[in-house]
């Protein structure tokens, strides 16, 4: 018989973050940018199968989501995943590794969805702005929604609370709206294009990426083991509920070419053309609700890992310092997104986003496979997260080596430089331990 995990937090924490706060925490890690932008990219591969695609990308995180739930639940903090690579791997320089990339990937997912942002801000602005405008939009939401980060985790769940209530509201409007509109001959069955979807299908894996970003409150739950997979389920199920409904719309009424010309803000324009202005104002204003709370959860979820790593000694220490209630990671994390919105657009940071968060949740379960005495997890369902992850993560690389080579080299530099920032300081910290 499997052993239970490990005791919950304990029932003396001040303030605890609640169910509602934790599920709204991971939805506004999710509903973001992958929704709202990359529909466009999407639809090169999957054409008019997007909803196809999108469930695809569901049925893969929530074996990951099984893997963060036994993994949080066992070992609750803030840190999250950066504590999870260290109990699956021990600390070292592998562990070490792993969470200087991750922390990168949270940096790049919180870089894409600040330049969504600035491009729903353009559209409803009603004209075309320049780029250095779009730009310092997008870091002017990464330093505004950073400082909300400040607050601790159960005020940044109430925040994501009413951004995703208004966004909820707005696509169920969009979505029940758009119903009549739907044209049948746009919507066709799956034939010979599955590799298409497949790809479709990483492209947006970015959209789920946000159920890890729960485990950084779990330290402050309650009771961790039952409310911790709880809200990530919750939160999977409500954005993959609207994900299909909206998609299948979005491909009802415009054709996929036109999809692909106004990818940057599809949504905004489908709502323009059908319902004139109103729409264009409801829609691009739910848009940079929902990416503003995921530059708000994805930054706070960053900041976290980067400060755990630093007491774990893999970074300096003084990352993890915090002077007034003002965070150094939090404050490195706003910098280092604020850099990556103005030198990377907005299709390189998408892919590089997805493929990075698919290596990462293969990366730690292949972890958790080997400390499952200590969590109680399955290792049948561990091996399927283990392999749908790499297979969607090869099949993304391999198809952005060719449409995006950038994006396919920028994740191979992060690669290296996380293994070269993990073993520089690993070794200063080792010397400054032996140092008299």
């Amino acid at each position: 018989m499997r052993p239970s995990p490990q005791p919950s937090a304990p029932a003396s924490i001040a303030n605890p973050v609640k169910l509602a706060g934790a599920t709204a925490l991971g939805i506004g890690g999710m509903m973001g940018a992958g929704l709202y932008s990359l529909l466009g990219m999407a639809s090169q591969h999957a054409g008019d199968q997007i909803a196809i695609a999108f469930l695809l990308g569901a049925a893969a995180a929530a074996f990951s989501i099984y893997s963060y739930a036994r993994l949080g639940a066992a070992f609750p903090g803030s840190g999250g995943a950066a504590n999870f690579t260290v109990a699956g791997f021990g600390p070292g320089w592998l562990s070490g590794s792993l969470n200087v990339f991750q922390y990168l990937a949270y940096l790049v997912a919180a870089a894409l969805y600040a330049a969504a942002f600035a491009e729903y801000a353009n559209a409803l602005s009603g004209q075309s702005m320049p780029v250095w405008a779009t730009r310092l939009c997008a870091v002017t939401v990464v330093i505004a929604f950073s400082l909300v980060s400040l607050l601790g985790a159960k005020t940044v769940g109430r925040a994501a609370s009413l951004a995703m209530g208004f966004t909820i509201l707005a696509l169920i409007i969009f979505a029940l709206a758009g119903v009549p509109e739907v044209q049948p001959s746009h919507l066709t069955l799956p034939t010979d294009n599955w590799q298409g979807i497949v790809i479709a299908a990483g492209v947006l894996y970015v959209n789920y990426q946000g159920f890890g970003v729960v485990t950084n409150a779990s330290g402050a739950m309650q009771n961790p083991s039952r409310e911790l997979p709880r809200a990530m389920f919750l939160a999977l199920g409500v954005v993959t509920f609207l994900y299909l409904i909206v998609s299948l719309v979005t491909v009802g009424i415009w054709p996929t070419s036109t999809i692909e010309q106004d990818s940057g803000h599809v949504l905004a324009s489908i709502a323009q053309g059908v319902w004139g202005t109103p729409g264009l104002i409801l829609i691009s204003a739910s848009a940079m609700l929902a990416t503003a709370a995921a530059v708000n959860a994805t930054i706070f979820a960053a900041s976290n890992i980067l400060s755990d790593t630093a007491q774990q000694g893999t970074l300096p220490r003084l990352l993890a310092h915090s002077e007034k209630g003002v965070s150094n990671a939090l404050m490195l994390s706003a910098a280092l997104v604020s850099i990556m919105v103005v030198t990377l657009p907005l299709a390189v940071v998408g892919q590089m986003a997805s493929m990075a968060f698919l290596l990462v949740y293969a990366l730690i379960s292949i972890g958790h496979w080997r400390i499952t005495h200590k969590t109680g997890a399955r290792r049948s369902i561990l091996g399927a997260a283990i392999g749908i992850n790499f297979v969607l993560f090869v099949t993304l690389f391999r198809s952005a080596l060719y449409d995006s080579p950038t994006s396919a080299y920028a994740l191979v530099v992060l690669l290296i430089a996380a293994g070269l920032i993990a073993k520089f300081f690993s070794r200063s910290s080792a010397r400054f331990r032996a140092s008299p």
